[in-house]
């Protein structure tokens, strides 16, 4: 339940302190108090969009804080809301967001104005007020019939996929052939391209490289070249061999050179030898190269992303040849989601149309119980097109209501009066009471356009609602304010020079005032009396008011 209420620099409310209790609380005051300012400040602690011109004129921001009971544990929200439109929130001191408070806070308050009403005149409203009315088995449907249609739905658009890749692929099938057969053509093999481009420079400059060779290998071996230099030096170390250890290890080292040198020397001789010098053999390699070369600037850069292209050439055409296969499993996969569908619509029609009376029943005593003896409920009923069918259900939903007795059912839209809009909205609410287990019920001009005797039916009606929940209504009735168990007055005054609203609880003979003035807008003698009157017939309904 909601326990306490903050408010500071909202609107034309300065700073008010508000304690709430169970049962029915009333709000009342003259026209331009700031009732329905605390309604919207309620209303931004459940997440609602805030607007920048909330914040008093002069103030740097607007503080809105709510102490909330649920499930045994106490919950504290804070909004604050600056004057250059930002907001800022916490849930129990931690910072949160607007959509944070809407989750948390959200399931615990229902809240009723103007705009509720006019939901409640669209008709793609009434089924859901419907299933609520009939409870766990109409959601249950409800639920399967809603994912039978997603699994429709995406087996249509996998069909549609599939036959929109099969029409690509056959469409681009004679240039995937295409594809293949010029791969094939050339048939590159991994890394084939890096292995010629090494060959290449031997190729092209064979004769200078093998007269280089030639002529390092004659320096090295021929007559008078390094090894016989060599010999030469091996020969005058040797005549001293012994003699000295530091010098034989130089002529050992001498003579691994000389070896060596002879090595080389027959490695170039052999690397002169098999150099290419066919002039065909360069033709065949840069002609190769030129082939890849083309593959790679249609399809590559590089010869992997040639293979890739093969790959999905190869891939598609097969998808080609499977396709109509694929095809045919989806189509078989539509019919068999689409019959599902069927039958769960089908079922979910079942439960409605098989409670639809106990549910006008329902409206229909509600609705007597509001001063409208007589009037009548239906629920319209039309079959939707199956590619029509919504997330909803197969029909389109409807409520008709005939005001009193001989009238025909029309459309809740066609109703004229706004007092019969907020006594349907009402009775809906009583007969729904059931179903829903929000704890704390809002309800700001609920009872426009009504008076008298159906004031004081609309004001037993929301303290029967209050019988087991918290019920806040904002009013100008003083048949209703009659029924409440608690009463706070929003007053409206000058401190120098500003208008500032406050809000006062009262009881006793300022409560008998406060019905008073609003039953002929005086404290006279006739009016405290008839106030005295209304309080007494209020109480003695068994409303538990407080005198």
């Amino acid at each position: 339940m909601l326990e306490e209420v903050h408010v500071r620099h909202f609107a034309l409310i300065d700073e008010a302190w508000i304690e709430f209790g169970s049962g029915l609380t009333v709000l009342t005051g003259e026209t331009g108090a700031g009732k329905t300012a605390l309604v919207g400040a309620l209303k931004l602690l459940l997440g609602e969009r805030a607007d920048s011109g909330m914040v008093r004129s002069g103030a740097a921001e607007a503080v809105v804080e709510g102490r909330f009971r649920m499930d045994g544990a106490e919950v504290v929200a804070r909004r604050r809301l600056t004057a250059d439109g930002r907001s800022r929130c916490t849930l129990d001191g931690s910072m949160a967001t607007v959509g944070e408070l809407a989750r948390v806070l959200g399931p615990l308050v229902d809240l009723h104005g103007q705009h509720e009403h006019q939901a409640l005149l669209t008709p793609g409203r009434h089924v859901g007020y419907l299933d609520r009315h009939i409870g766990d088995e109409a959601a249950g449907a409800l639920e399967r019939y809603r994912g039978a249609r997603e699994a429709h739905h995406a087996a249509e658009s996998d069909l549609d996929r599939l036959t929109a890749e099969l029409a690509d692929a056959e469409r681009r099938s004679d240039y995937l052939r295409f594809v293949l057969e010029e791969i094939a053509a050339v048939d590159p093999a991994p890394g084939e391209d890096e292995e010629l481009e090494k060959r290449l420079p031997a190729l092209i400059h064979a004769e200078k490289l093998a007269e280089a060779a030639r002529a390092a290998n004659a320096a090295a071996r021929g007559e008078g070249g390094a090894v016989d230099a060599i010999a030469s030096a091996l020969g005058v170390l040797q005549r001293v061999e012994g003699l000295d250890d530091a010098l034989d290890v130089l002529a050992r080292r001498l003579a691994s050179a000389s070896a060596e040198l002879e090595d080389i020397g027959a490695e170039m001789r052999a690397y002169a030898d098999g150099l290419e010098h066919d002039p065909g053999a360069l033709d065949d390699v840069q002609s190769r190269l030129a082939a890849l070369s083309g593959l790679k600037k249609k399809y590559g850069p590089s010869l992997e992303l040639v293979f890739a292209a093969r790959d999905d050439a190869t891939e598609r055409l097969a998808a080609v040849e499977t396709g109509d296969a694929k095809i045919a499993r989806a189509r078989e996969r539509v019919e068999m989601t689409r019959s599902e569908l069927v039958g769960a619509a089908e079922k979910l029609v079942a439960v409605r149309h098989t409670e639809t009376d106990s549910f006008t029943d329902a409206l229909a005593t509600a609705i007597e119980g509001l001063n409208m003896a007589g009037a009548r409920f239906e629920v319209a009923f039309d079959e939707l097109d199956f590619d029509s069918w919504g997330p909803d259900g197969p029909e389109r939903v409807e409520f008709l209501f005939a005001p009193a007795e001989g009238e025909p059912a029309r459309p809740l839209a066609r109703i004229a009066s706004g007092g019969e809009i907020s006594r349907v909205m009402l009775a809906l609410k009583s007969a729904l009471g059931g179903a829903d287990d929000v704890p704390v019920l809002v309800f700001d001009e609920v009872d426009a356009g009504i008076g008298g005797v159906t004031g004081l039916a609309v004001g037993a009606r929301l303290a029967g609602l209050a019988g087991d929940r918290q019920v806040l209504v904002v009013t100008h009735l003083p048949q209703v304010a009659a029924y409440a168990t608690h009463h706070l007055v929003v007053h409206k005054e000058t401190v120098e020079g500003r208008t500032v609203t406050t809000v006062e609880p009262v009881d006793g003979d300022e409560r008998v005032a406060e019905i008073a003035r609003m039953l002929s807008g005086s404290d006279t003698d006739a009016s405290l009396a008839h106030a005295e009157e209304l309080l007494a017939q209020a109480s003695g309904a068994g409303s538990g008011t407080s005198r």
